[in-house]
């Protein structure tokens, strides 16, 4: 069988489990419903009990919906960001994207509570906005050190420190806040799918493509870029703009993940690592697709299991997608070597 035979066999695989999967999502909870119930709605029909229509169509869904938003956003902000720096630890949590986030979180948050006006009760969509706000400030900043700064290398190296000096920040701030404000900013800070309401949806997907618009057009720069930048400017890569590319598609794709969903360890890192390993390319024709497809995927198991099916009680999900996902990383490091990649 030729390899593009087997990636599309493995593309069609990937979407029929994630259709699978992403119905099983809706299905379990902490209360049961059955498979052929949300079938027949999906189709047009009714529940037969009128409770399960409000818990699928208001809940369940824009929350399954979320996962597939989520993870693809998070895998291809990861895959990007090891192929430009050719590091294999790269993640969307490496420019500080993520910890500028958390840092608009907790200034609306805990330094709320500081001066005695606590934003957080303005509603999900001050968070959102705060969030975002802080993830543009560090994507800014990143872009100004950008300019500056031409070696791939020596970026990461601040991307790093830009995240330091914001955990930081977030802890002075946490260390004056009060109990009850640090116990929201820390529920905040585990991660959920389920706090994404329906009419926000529409939002996160726009935000969504505009993230995985910069990156669409420059595929075949990434897969030079591989064997290093000295080799990607012989082949007519224009460097510097693929830097800009990639900074402003992560910085979009995971800043936006993390307003909405809070951070979410795990999927950035190890996601790119898994479509490698079962589509045995590095084309990023073929990896940009398989990552989103295994993102979506592996956000879906986690949400499900994070739903603890049969109890009321959910799992911050940042804690399932590390307790599930680092052995499984663990498990495929030790088959391959995957520095040999980069």
């Amino acid at each position: 069988m030729s390899s593009h035979s087997r990636h599309s066999l493995l593309m069609l695989g990937m979407s029929i489990a994630c259709m699978i999967l992403f119905v099983l999502n809706i299905s379990f909870g902490s209360v049961a419903i059955p498979v052929g119930e949300i079938f027949g709605r999906l189709l047009g029909g009714s529940f037969s009990k009128s409770s399960w229509e409000t818990i699928v169509m208001d809940y369940r869904i824009p929350k399954a919906i979320t996962a597939l938003l989520a993870g693809t956003a998070l895998s291809i902000a990861g895959l990007q960001m090891q192929t430009f720096f050719r590091n294999p630890l790269a993640g969307p949590y490496v420019l500080g994207i993520s910890s500028g986030a958390g840092l608009g979180v907790a200034l609306l948050v805990l330094a709320g509570s500081i001066i005695g006006f606590s934003g957080y009760a303005v509603g999900v969509w001050a968070t959102i906005i705060a969030a975002s706000a802080g993830a543009v400030l560090v994507l800014l900043l990143m872009s100004l050190t950008a300019w500056k700064v031409r070696d791939s290398m020596t970026l990461l190296i601040v991307g790093l420190m830009f995240g330091s000096a914001v955990s930081a920040l977030i802890a002075v701030l946490a260390f004056f806040a009060d109990a009850e404000q640090l116990k929201m900013f820390t529920i905040w800070s585990m991660g959920s799918l389920g706090s994404t309401q329906s009419n926000q949806l529409a939002g996160f997907s726009i935000a969504i493509v505009l993230g995985l618009l910069p990156v669409l057009g420059m595929l075949k720069s990434y897969n030079a870029m591989l064997l290093g930048e000295n080799y990607a400017r012989s082949m007519g890569v224009n460097v510097n703009k693929l830097r800009w590319a990639m900074i402003m598609s992560t910085g979009v794709l995971a800043g936006s993940a993390t307003a909405f969903c809070g951070p979410i360890a795990f999927i950035g890192i190890a996601v790119p690592h898994m479509a490698r390993l079962l589509f045995r390319t590095s084309d990023h024709r073929i990896l940009l697709p398989a990552s989103a497809l295994i993102g979506m995927g592996v956000l879906l198991i986690c949400d499900t299991i994070a739903q603890l099916p049969g109890s009321a009680q959910t799992l911050p999900i940042n804690a399932v997608t590390s307790l599930i996902g680092a052995p499984m990383v663990i498990w495929l490091i030790m088959r391959r070597n995957f520095s040999k990649e980069f």
